[in-house]
This record gives structure tokens, sequence and C-alpha cells, in this order.
């Protein structure tokens, strides 16, 4: 039985919901990383870390390629890229519009306290 369209996005934003791993995701859109190299990026535990980078790995996020005793990780693709950029889009938007409401409401307080 499939599993419909929705639910699927819902599942795809439950894994995206840990900072941890949006973070590394960030960090991956520059290029591939080594663990340890994470480490020194994120405020996390290597048990923590790895988990994650699990999680991501399963769900075809990330890649993973060993390179002598050293696991390298990289996004598995420009569409990670692209859901991360369109996130900042909307976020940029959101804000924009919290401080047009902000700096109405400030003019609005000046123009009261003036009259």
């Amino acid at each position: 039985m499939s599993v419909p369209l929705y639910q699927a996005k819902a599942e795809l934003f439950r894994l995206l919901g840990h900072p941890v791993r949006i973070r590394v995701l960030e960090l991956l859109q520059d290029g591939p990383m080594s663990v340890r190299e994470l480490l020194a990026e994120i405020d996390a535990e290597p048990t923590g870390l790895s988990q994650h980078l699990a999680v991501l790995r399963r769900s075809g996020m990330v890649s993973a390629q060993r390179e002598g005793s050293t696991v390298v990780y990289a996004l598995a693709g420009g569409r990670v890229a692209a859901l991360l950029r369109a996130a900042r889009e909307l976020l940029t938007e959101k804000l924009a519009g919290q401080n047009e409401l902000l700096s109405e409401l400030l003019a609005d307080t000046g123009r009261r306290e003036a009259s």
C-alpha cells in the first residue's frame, strides 16, 4: 500500500525537524566533510552526531564514503541544497514582514507620543 503524498511530505519535514540535522545539511552544502570536521562546527556529542548522520544517510539526503579510517559525508544531490535555499527564502520573507510590522508599530507609537 502506498503512502499518500501529504504523509510522505510530513515524514520528510519530521526528518528535517532537528537543528543538528539542518546544520549538517547546511555545512555539507560547501562540500564533503568528515565527522571530525562536522564535530568542530556543531555543538553535539560524537554519538549524537553519528545518530543524526545515520538518519540522514538512511533517508538518502547524505551519502557516506570511507577514505581510509575516515568517513566523509556529502549531500546526496542538489535538491537538498535547493530545499535549504527555499527554507531560507521563506524565513527571509517572514522576517521582512515582521520588520515592516515593527516599523509601522514604532511609527504609530511615535505619532501618538507626539500628539
